[in-house]
């Protein structure tokens, strides 16, 4: 039996319970690990709240760093003891044990939490840069709008634009401006006077704009992009449907990619995803109120089994 997060009902974080469970077994393509550490994403409390839907109980958590110490049929690319991190099936990573389809090793440079807070940012920003061109000979891209650059997937997509070739511009509170040069970007306030202050750095508009924030930006983004065509947003549903932007998720195709490709940016010091805070698993429910909040700066992240003790990351 393992220790896992499970919720029985949609709710608030107090939901959430830590509960006894049969080990998962690893089928053909599958690979088992031992977590260590588990990254918590907005999607994470979107589901316990029922906002997308499902069915009850359900387990959480989507990035997975651990210890392979299972692999089924037809996996030849780890062996037990190696440290990958990658996405749970399922979403089922908040637990001592999860299986994965999707993964890669861990770049040399970096321990669990920092691992376990790639997976879902950093493909969710090279599926939405994928999707406008960014760095590609024939796509737009010279110059990036971000809106909402300094969480999670608006960090990742700033750093890997940037190692794209591209300018960006990233909106931001003026608070996280100077995080947001350290990451290569030109940063904006958001809020009313957008376009004009966007116009201030790049006075023809811009290439590209991706919406991580879905604050009701699109018109403006549609107008400094110059149509909607050149606009993606990963929030803003609505939004997109009534604008005639395109919405990217998940189940449109995924950049697993990104996983076997991001290591040598890392150990070359052109790409980090800090980590604001760590917790147990059994705080889970603590971790999901800071997610719901909104003002982190980072990745949030539960650590499991050794590093839950504290003696190992």
């Amino acid at each position: 039996m393992m220790k896992a997060a499970r919720f029985s009902h949609f709710g608030g974080p107090e939901v959430l319970e830590i509960v006894d469970l049969p080990d998962p077994h690893a089928g053909p393509g599958q690979i088992r690990v031992s977590v260590r550490a588990v990254g918590v994403n907005p999607t994470d409390w979107k589901l316990r709240r029922g906002l997308m839907g499902g069915e009850l109980p359900q387990l959480t958590g989507r990035d997975v760093a651990g210890v392979v110490n299972a692999v089924g049929a037809g996996i030849t690319d780890v062996r037990l003891g190696d440290r990958v991190f990658g996405f749970s099936d399922d979403g089922a990573g908040a637990a001592e044990l999860a299986l994965l389809s999707h993964y890669a090793p861990i770049p040399p440079s970096l321990g669990f939490a920092e691992a376990a807070a790639l997976p879902v940012a950093l493909e969710t920003a090279t599926r939405s840069l994928d999707a406008l061109g960014v760095g590609t000979a024939s796509g737009a891209g010279n110059t990036l709008l971000v809106n909402g650059a300094t969480g999670g997937v608006g960090s990742a997509a700033v750093q890997l634009a940037v190692a794209r070739g591209a300018r960006v511009i990233g909106t931001a509170s003026p608070a996280n401006h100077a995080y947001l040069r350290s990451l290569g970007a030109e940063p904006v306030a958001y809020g009313p006077g957008l376009v004009a202050r966007v116009r201030t750095l790049a006075p023809d508009g811009v290439d590209a704009a991706l919406d991580v924030a879905g604050s009701g930006v699109l018109p403006e983004l549609i107008e400094l992009a110059g149509g909607p065509e050149q606009v993606v947003t990963i929030t803003d549903f609505a939004g997109a449907q009534e604008h005639g932007v395109t919405f990217s998720r998940g189940d449109t195709g995924r950049a697993v990619h990104a996983l076997a490709e991001i290591g040598e940016l890392i150990e070359a010091g052109r790409f980090s995803l800090p980590v604001a805070r760590t917790f147990p698993l059994a705080e889970i429910a603590q971790a999901h109120r800071l997610s719901e909040d909104g003002h982190v700066r980072g990745k949030l992240v539960l650590l499991v089994g050794r590093c839950g003790r504290g003696d190992g990351t």
